[in-house]
């Protein structure tokens, strides 16, 4: 006999998190299943840990720095395995305060593999769950190439399980996974190669972004290698030997795939809910956030949306606000939602393009302001390196579209501006606000 629920929610990361705990705390009877750890990729093999990795390689890079500012101890020693100890203490901290609030909120939390058996009704193990709504939030996995060899590479996920570092790592892709992880190795002191299939990275964001990320990434020390399509990978001894298609090869210690993600579709059953799913495998939704058959919805990277956790919580929460609390009208806006890289040096987006800012306003109607400038940081450096910044801005009353820096402080700088973009600020607007200095966020301010 089927249990019955308000809400079944399908997947225990960050959105599926969000949206279980705002049904209940409408009062509604809700389930929540989940194979793996709580928090999803976000909490155990993306952001979190990203983050931290991220955190070493800053610190490594202010350690060498350290001399010009008066401290001789120049860069210290670092213990790979004891930053991945307590890094992965940090995410089991995590895992145990998500646990605790799905506890606290009375989410029943399910632990297993979930499969449709009808509309509205999921299979986890000898269970069978019935409800008036479910919600498909299982995220996504990556993607891995059809070549010989390409086991003998990892991904994302399994580089957050080495317990030492590689001398050398060949890095294939061109999205924000492979510029962040490159980034991370080479600070950390990897010998790292990016291999692009074409010519550019983030190809997704403004140009500027992606073009001088490149320069930097290259005036670090990362070879960037463009036109390389891996067609083979084989032992070489103890290393790992890639054959291109162009007839060259490297060889490295490692090598991570970094090449895009999938939706995790594949293992639900869907076909037994009818939920239409696109020829790439994510599902198919509306703007609010409902599939092809009422009653059951998706939100977050199994959609193929805005992949950002924020993106997928706000989706969530919105969804039970709508369902249960008696908010019709609630749904996410997917316009001018901001991002970061955290590259090095980090990038921060909002809003449009200059390219897509042209295809939509036309030429005439777009006015682009620049900043090219060196942070106060390295002002006492030898080495000094420079920060790009942009605005877009579009009509007689200059209504700034989009904003892109690339630069230290990028990370932190940009939610402010996020929700002047957001509200429909003008560059008026920006040059009447008073500078902050010595900052770099004033250059946005200050840009003629």
């Amino acid at each position: 006999m089927s249990e019955h629920f308000d809400l079944v929610v399908i997947g225990g990361g960050s959105g599926g998190m969000a949206t279980a705990r705002r049904a209940a705390s409408y009062g509604k009877k809700v389930a929540l299943i989940e194979r793996g750890r709580l928090g999803g990729t976000c909490v155990n093999v993306g952001c979190v840990p990203k983050k931290v990795m991220w955190h070493a390689a800053e610190f490594a890079q202010h350690a060498r720095d350290a001399t010009h500012y008066g401290f001789a101890t120049g860069v210290p020693e670092h213990d790979w395995a004891k930053l991945v100890d307590n890094r992965e203490t940090y995410i089991q901290r995590l895992n145990g305060i998500y646990a605790r609030n799905l506890d606290k909120d009375e989410v029943e939390f399910i632990a297993g593999d979930a499969r449709f058996v009808g509309e509205r009704r999921i299979a986890v193990g000898e269970r069978e769950l019935e409800a008036e709504h479910v919600v498909i939030a299982t995220g996504g996995k990556p993607h891995w190439p059809d070549i010989p060899g390409a086991a003998l590479g990892t991904d994302s996920d399994g580089f957050f399980t080495w317990r030492e570092r590689p001398d050398s790592v060949a890095i294939v892709g061109s999205g924000y996974i492979a510029v962040e992880l490159a980034g991370v190795l080479n600070a950390l002191g990897s010998e790292v190669k990016l291999l692009l299939r074409k010519d550019h990275v983030i190809k997704e964001f403004d140009s500027m972004l992606g073009n001088t990320l490149i320069e930097r990434m290259k005036d670090a020390g990362i070879d960037v290698q463009m036109h390389r399509s891996a067609a083979e990978l084989s032992e070489a001894g103890e290393q790992i030997r890639v054959d291109f298609e162009d007839g060259g090869s490297v060889t490295v210690d490692k090598l991570i795939w970094a090449i895009g993600r999938l939706p995790n579709t594949d293992n639900l059953d869907i076909e037994a809910s009818g939920v239409a799913l696109a020829s790439d495998g994510t599902t198919v939704v509306d703007e609010w956030q409902d599939t092809s058959i009422d009653g059951v919805h998706a939100l977050g990277d199994v959609t193929g949306a805005i992949e950002l956790t924020p993106v997928a919580i706000a989706a969530g929460r919105r969804l039970s606000d709508r369902l249960f609390g008696g908010q019709p009208d609630r749904k996410l806006d997917y316009h001018n939602i901001p991002t970061v890289v955290f590259t090095h040096p980090p990038i921060g987006s909002v809003g449009l393009s200059e390219a897509d800012a042209r295809a939509q306003y036309g030429d005439d109607a777009v006015k682009i302001y620049t900043s090219h400038y060196v942070a106060l940081y390295h002002g006492v450096l030898e080495h000094k390196i420079p920060s790009d910044m942009k605005l877009v801005c579009v009509g007689d009353d200059e209504k700034i579209v989009g904003a892109h820096v690339i630069g230290d402080g990028a990370d932190e700088m940009l939610q402010g501006f996020a929700v002047a973009v957001k509200m429909g600020a003008t560059k008026t607007d920006f040059d009447d606000t008073v500078a902050i200095h010595p900052t770099s966020a004033e250059e946005f301010v200050t840009m003629t």
